[in-house]
């Protein structure tokens, strides 16, 4: 079957007073006509409503002067400048512009009046201003009556045109509020018609701190309708989900039972609870959608299996799609060694299969030979047919775009798949509520037992003989040693060490052992090879980079080293340690970091540091690093939040998410009005 073409973007349009190339960089921005302007709120704004004196600059406070220019010279000193003086009656100026064209020489001619706004600094000869925003005006010009809102931009759009463009707008444009007025009184919420106006031109007079913080009314106003649409749109899918039919598979047989006595451990609480809730699940008429979230090491992949093999006891198939060739891998090893003893075979599908192999194994799954599949991205490939797929399971789901995941559900035919999608990476509370809306969540809060606690240690990199006289002594001991690194190849920008030189130099000082070295440029035979000769024990230390982030389980792996830990996310420190602490010894994971730490990379390792419950990382992870990037502005396929915090917006979720229920059951064409001016046509964004 051929692959079908992406479906071309329609063409861009503009509208009364926008041209098309206005419109096409405007669409950059998400605005797609007028009502999208008014929505398209500042990111914060400066005072140009008053001047101060030349003479009363004070160093890195963002104030306005006005004078007139005396100097304006090009100068070479190491790069090309535009150095320009400007003087009132109290003092004199220095304007310094590193990049410029000539209409800024031109707006700097001596004699001309400007006013410039910035931040200034102490200079050997005064206060200086770099690159400062310009304005030429006339001798006694009156000064803006409201604060100076600024927007997100793009290239090829200048904040004063947007400006002007939003302005214009305002004055223009009215903004019908659907919420009724019985439900703002209740709830306490301005009306759009005060909001908007006052948040594009908020008199000087306005609390400042308010409007920075977002805490002013106008504010509170946008954010919960924002909310609200965000709700709303969630449980509109969640209701699309329920109409769709699914298999129904009946309760758990002998092969689930068979399964269950073969084990070798014992399931923990929380994962017959989480069992028991996707059972529930799977015996309904509508697809499952439900997101198994639970630490490093909770013991997810078992759990999954269970559900795997109650869709085979029904005569349906299941799959399990994992984001890298070794996680896949890993998956299918583990289903292979527990199903092979009750005569059920796993087929493999990897980018890495021959043409021969990977034909082999799609013939079995077409015919139904085979009920269950476990790959990477390679399964929602045209070739790969599941004519009876009742399960799909997606791990490390955030790894995955919305239409993979959905390409993996279409495999289906006739009738929906049950949905299973898997995270390591745990979800704080606000997020759940604001992102997940629409997914039923099991959390698997408690470890197996047997894991030792992991000791996580920081050293400076310029300690490294210790560290490298550490991992001989654990070697010496019988453990071995993972050691991570975040490049491949040297890298101009980065001055980071690499997995290759740190290869080879551990060869070079602990030649007594032996060393492997996996990354994601190996081929996949090669990488295989590699990380099974670890597990089996043939070799001491591994170096690797993230390749092994997940699905690695080593349990004489007792220390980890992980160089520059500084340039890693917060979820792929907790996950990376994750893989030590696995057997019956004490765990040491050292996170190497090296110069100057960012204000942001000190507070990403004071936390990994501080705590090793995976829920508490990711309640920190969200308050530093925001929603939009804690998601996946791009994996979520939910409309992302601008103007709403998850960390200081709990209640107005609360309050969203109850009005959204409210208006789908009594008054539908409200919220239908609401999403439409905010979605504007973009509802395929949504998980469906």
């Amino acid at each position: 079957m051929a692959k079908a073409k992406a479906a071309a973007a329609p063409p861009v349009r503009g509208w009364p007073g926008v041209g098309t190339q206005l419109a096409g960089r405007l669409v950059k921005l998400d605005i797609h006509g007028p009502q999208d302007l008014l929505l398209h709120l500042p990111l914060r704004y400066e005072d140009e409503t008053r001047c101060a004196r030349i003479a009363e600059l004070r160093g890195g406070e963002p104030m306005q002067v006005e004078g007139e220019v005396t100097d304006c010279e090009v100068r070479i000193r190491g790069r090309r400048q535009l150095v320009a003086q400007i003087q009132d009656d109290t003092g004199t100026l220095t304007v310094r512009l590193l990049n410029f064209y000539p209409q800024q020489q031109k707006q700097l001619e001596p004699g001309k009046r400007v006013r410039v706004f910035g931040e200034a600094r102490g200079g050997m000869f005064g206060f200086e201003m770099v690159h400062p925003r310009i304005r030429t005006v006339d001798a006694g010009e009156p000064l803006p009556t409201s604060l100076t809102p600024v927007y997100p931009t793009t290239a090829g759009l200048a904040q004063s045109a947007l400006r002007k463009l939003i302005e214009r707008h305002v004055g223009r444009v009215s903004m019908e509020d659907y919420l009724p007025e019985a439900v703002r009184a209740r709830l306490g919420l301005m009306s759009l018609a005060e909001a908007i106006p006052l948040l594009h031109r908020p008199p000087p007079e306005i609390d400042g701190s308010a409007l920075d913080d977002r805490s002013h009314p106008a504010w509170q106003r946008l954010k919960f309708e924002e909310l609200l649409v965000q709700q709303l749109s969630l449980r509109k899918a969640h209701a699309a989900r329920r109409a769709k039919t699914a298999p129904v598979l009946t309760s758990p047989g002998p092969l689930v039972r068979a399964l269950l006595d073969d084990l070798p451990f014992g399931l923990t609480g929380a994962q017959v609870r989480a069992g028991d809730q996707i059972d529930a699940d799977l015996a309904q008429p509508h697809p499952m959608q439900r997101l198994l979230q639970g630490d490093v090491g909770s013991g997810k992949t078992i759990v999954a299996a269970l559900a795997m093999l109650r869709a085979v006891e029904a005569g349906w198939q299941a799959a399990l799609m994992a984001p890298t060739e070794i996680l896949a891998e890993q998956h299918y090893l583990k289903l292979d060694q527990w199903l092979a003893p009750l005569s059920i075979s796993v087929e493999w599908i990897s980018g890495s299969l021959t043409k021969k192999q990977r034909a082999a194994a799609c013939a079995r799954l077409e015919t139904g030979e085979s009920m269950l599949a476990v790959g990477t991205h390679a399964l929602i490939e045209d070739p790969v047919t599941l004519p009876r797929l009742g399960l799909a399971v997606v791990d490390e789901q955030h790894r995955f775009g919305v239409r993979q995941r959905l390409a993996l559900r279409d495999k289906g035919e006739g009738v929906s798949p049950h949905m299973l999608m898997m995270s390591a990476t745990p979800i704080p509370r606000t997020l759940a509520m604001s992102y997940y809306a629409d997914l039923d969540v099991s959390v698997l809060d408690e470890l197996p037992p047997g894991r030792t606690p992991i000791v996580t240690k920081l050293v400076s990199d310029a300690r490294r003989d210790e560290v490298v006289a550490r991992v001989r002594d654990a070697c010496r001991e019988g453990r071995q040693v993972y050691w991570v690194c975040p490049l491949v190849e040297e890298s101009e920008t980065l001055d980071l060490q690499t997995a290759i030189d740190t290869h080879a130099h551990l060869e070079s000082v602990l030649g007594e052992l032996k060393i492997g070295l996996v990354h994601g440029r190996l081929k996949a035979d090669e990488k295989r090879a590699t990380m099974a000769a670890f597990a089996e024990g043939e070799l001491n230390v591994l170096v690797a980079t993230t390749v092994i982030e997940v699905g690695v389980d080593v349990p004489n792996a007792s220390l980890m080293v992980i160089e520059h830990a500084e340039r890693f996310g917060l979820a792929q420190l907790h996950q990376l340690r994750g893989r030590v602490g696995r057997g019956k010894v004490d765990s040491v994971c050292i996170l190497m970091f090296g110069g100057e730490l960012s204000q942001t990379a000190r507070a990403r390792l004071k936390v990994i540091y501080e705590h090793t419950d995976g829920f508490e990382i990711a309640r920190e992870d969200l308050r530093i690093r925001g929603p939009g990037e804690f998601v996946g502005a791009r994996q979520s396929g939910v409309p992302m939040l601008r103007y709403a915090d998850l960390e200081t917006d709990g209640e107005l979720i609360d309050q969203a998410r109850d009005l959204a229920v409210e208006l789908l059951a009594y008054h539908r064409p409200v919220a239908e009005q609401i999403m439409g001016r905010w979605l504007a046509g973009r509802e395929s964004l949504l998980r469906a």
